[in-house]
């Protein structure tokens, strides 16, 4: 798998940044001190990490020119008065000469606050065209930058001849050339533009932001900016001739983006990188742009959607087939995915538990996928049949709701299962998985793939399963509303938040799993024992895991509440303790009621009866699942009614909240979302519908408004199911 070149970000020693016009200065021309201070802020972070930080900083004409026409329009007031209205002009050398000043001052003055020094280089051609003039200006630039001072250049405008320019023609280019001189790791050019742009977006549209540019990238410029000299075309040609020129990478991004230079020396997806053309950045460069990814994915589901539903489930049993016989090669990778997840900084063992796909998860997975296989054909089913009108019906009728991003941490067998689901219900899938299973994933999906491909005889591209190998894409597949219908996140509470606030998509997940069992005084002991260590011992890393047992306040006298905290702690789990279940039973406390330990751990809390079990769930709960055990059908009743989570179980595991073993054949994810699709979320959870209507005669609705027609709205469906009477 090609590394991106970001991931060399961190590491970058010599760092140039460029900031545009349009960044330090407003519409007006005045200076936008909060954007100029936060990149001040940024760069002084950088050189506290030792890194060695060049500003290049326009603005000084527009600065400049602001404050002249201030001072022409006191000027003109005066002699006004005094000689009559006389007009005033400014060049752009006056211009800069009254904004320089100005400029460097207030970088001056920020820059000291984070008791970082800073020098003003101002330059022109001649600085690099003259040979002893270039030596004298690189001798004071590195010994700026040795001295730990921050060096902030700009061309010095006030002197320079635009006309006879040959060596640059505005500060991108300036910066382009100091990058080179310097060997710079990484040059940063802020703007007023998120990047480059595949072509200039219509109105309306979302832009195609394009994350890799290399001299072979087709693509179409807009115009300029406003403020600044150099256009986009311009800012291209200069970050090219960078790259190609030894600079490590050019990054375009925006300087309006909240810590984007933090944000780009940290390796995140941010802007478009320019780096020279090599093997291994055309390998990068041939992988589809996320919007084509998504469109691709779209256009395969409609062909696999015209499939029939035996040729989809001899699809399933292939793919079930190919990750039988490719076994060894997916067993292989998952053992380097462990070997490297054990020394990284991420382990622990609720994690690492997750990660393993060994042959006994290989079988789980290929059964599942033949249990999807021998399920009735999801689509095209009738949900609603409705006469409008005589010779006018109505027919509601299940389809697939067209492309998933289904994005995953830790756990490789969600990759096929999800293939799975998706294949079975006619809909295309961009599949995420996290980075330490990034090698157990890429075999999955190329064996997938591969069976999909075959199994159709070229009828449905292998597009129709997507993976998207970066983090960094996430990012941009997340803004396309128009192109991604469903986003389905599984993992940690944190990812699952963090990606319902950076999409428009529909999202459908769950963010925590806090499963509750309630031991009520009329359970079976002997049950309640064997149902609570299955809950929570069978595989404490699951979100169906029991995390916190409940156990009716008769049962500590007993000493029946002691025996099934024995048992659990016998099985190695370690238990806390509620505040009325720490003292009653000698427990150390838990820090809280609300936790998903993910391990073998768990807390115990004493409830007075069913009804206060009840107001617990609700109150600590997820919504996720919830076991009541007890043998008085009444409690059982009332806890399942009461309870508002998305499984209620009576006197069984809570482990039986997974999409295979409620007979779903497999999973997409588990929701406790209250629209669309709640639980574990199986093929028909992918299904939206759409209305055929037939007419047997041309019906119009002026017939109706008239009255030639009347509606009659006939439930078809309800007569249909009707048992037949017999003569």
């Amino acid at each position: 798998m090609s590394a991106s070149p970001r991931d060399r970000f961190k590491q970058a020693k010599t760092i140039v940044v460029k900031v545009g016009t349009s960044v330090v200065t407003r519409p007006d021309g005045s200076l936008a001190i909060g954007r100029i201070a936060s990149v001040v802020e940024q760069i002084a972070a950088l050189h506290r990490e030792g890194k060695r930080v060049v500003l290049v900083a326009s603005g000084a004409i527009g600065v400049g020119a602001t404050r002249l026409r201030e001072q022409a329009t006191l000027a003109r007031s005066v002699r006004s008065h005094l000689h009559g209205a006389q007009e005033m002009e400014t060049t752009a050398r006056a211009r800069a000469a009254a904004g320089q000043g100005g400029l460097m001052g207030l970088y001056d003055t920020l820059f000291s606050h984070y008791s970082v020094a800073c020098g003003q280089l101002l330059v022109t051609e001649a600085d690099f065209s003259d040979s002893a003039r270039k030596e004298h200006f690189l001798k004071s630039l590195r010994w700026l930058l040795d001295s730990g001072g921050v060096p902030v250049l700009n061309e010095n405008d006030v002197v320079a001849r635009p006309e006879l320019r040959q060596l640059f023609t505005d500060n991108d280019s300036l910066a382009v050339l100091l990058a080179l001189e310097l060997g710079a790791d990484l040059l940063l050019l802020l703007s007023d533009v998120h990047g480059v742009y595949a072509r200039k977006p219509a109105p309306g549209e979302e832009p195609e932001l394009l994350p890799l540019f290399t001299r072979s990238t087709k693509v179409s410029f807009g115009d300029k900016s406003a403020r600044g000299r150099g256009g986009m075309q311009a800012k291209v040609e200069a970050a090219l001739a960078a790259a190609e020129g030894g600079v490590g990478a050019v990054v375009i991004a925006s300087g309006y983006a909240q810590e984007s230079i933090a944000r780009v020396v940290g390796g995140e997806e941010l802007g478009t990188v320019f780096v020279a053309e090599t093997a291994e950045v055309r390998s990068l460069s041939d992988k589809p742009s996320p919007v084509a990814q998504a469109q691709e994915a779209r256009a395969a589901a409609r062909a696999l959607s015209q499939l029939s539903h035996a040729e989809r489930a001899e699809l399933l049993r292939g793919m079930a087939a190919a990750i039988e016989a490719n076994a060894p090669a997916i067993l292989e990778a998952n053992g380097r995915d462990i070997k490297a997840f054990e020394t990284s900084k991420k382990h622990t063992p609720a994690m690492a538990a997750r990660l393993v796909f060994s042959p006994k998860k290989i079988t789980g997975v290929a059964d599942g996928l033949r249990a999807l296989s021998n399920q009735p054909d999801p689509l095209g089913r009738t949900r609603r049949h409705v006469e409008i009108a005589p010779g006018l019906n109505l027919m509601q009728e299940t389809v697939p709701i067209g492309v998933l991003l289904v994005i995953f941490e830790s756990r490789p067998d969600v990759l096929p299962q999800v293939a799975g689901l998706s294949i079975a219900s006619g809909n295309g899938v961009l599949l995420k998985g996290g980075r330490e299973a990034q090698h157990t994933n890429a075999v999955l999906h190329a064996t997938l793939c591969d069976a999909v491909y075959r199994g159709s005889a070229g009828r449905v591209s292998p597009a129709v399963l997507g993976l998207v190998e970066g983090r960094d894409e996430i990012a941009a597949l997340l803004k396309l509303h128009k192109d991604i219908d469903l986003v389905i996140p599984r993992g940690s509470n944190d990812m699952v938040q963090s990606i319902m606030r950076s999409t428009r998509i529909p999202t459908l997940g769950h963010a925590d799993g806090i499963c509750h069992m309630y031991i009520d005084v009329a359970a079976d002991l002997v049950k309640a024992t064997q149902l609570v260590i299955d809950s929570k011992c069978d595989y404490p890393a699951a979100c169906n895991a029991l995390e916190t047992l409940l156990v009716h306040s008769d049962l500590v006298p007993s000493g029946a509440a002691a025996r099934l905290v024995a048992a659990a702690q016998a099985a190695g789990v370690t238990v806390y303790g509620g505040p009325r279940a720490a003292e009653a039973l000698g427990l150390p406390a838990a820090q809280s009621l609300r936790v998903e330990y993910g391990e073998l751990a768990m807390a115990v809390e004493i409830v007075d009866g069913v009804a206060q079990a009840i107001d617990h769930v609700n109150a600590h709960g997820s919504g996720h699942t919830d076991v009541v055990v007890t043998e008085d059908a009444e409690v059982a009743e009332h806890f399942l009614r009461g309870v508002d989570s998305a499984d209620v179980f009576h006197n069984c595991s809570s482990r039986f909240a997974d999409g295979y073993r409620l007979g779903l054949g497999a999973e997409v994810g588990i929701s406790t979302s209250r629209i669309h699709a709640r639980g574990p979320v199986g093929v028909e959870g992918l299904l939206t519908t759409r209305n055929r209507l037939v007419s047997d005669n041309a019906h119009t609705v002026g017939d109706f408004a008239s009255g030639r027609s009347i509606y009659t709205h006939k439930d078809l469906m309800s007569m249909e199911q009707q048992p037949h009477s017999r003569l």
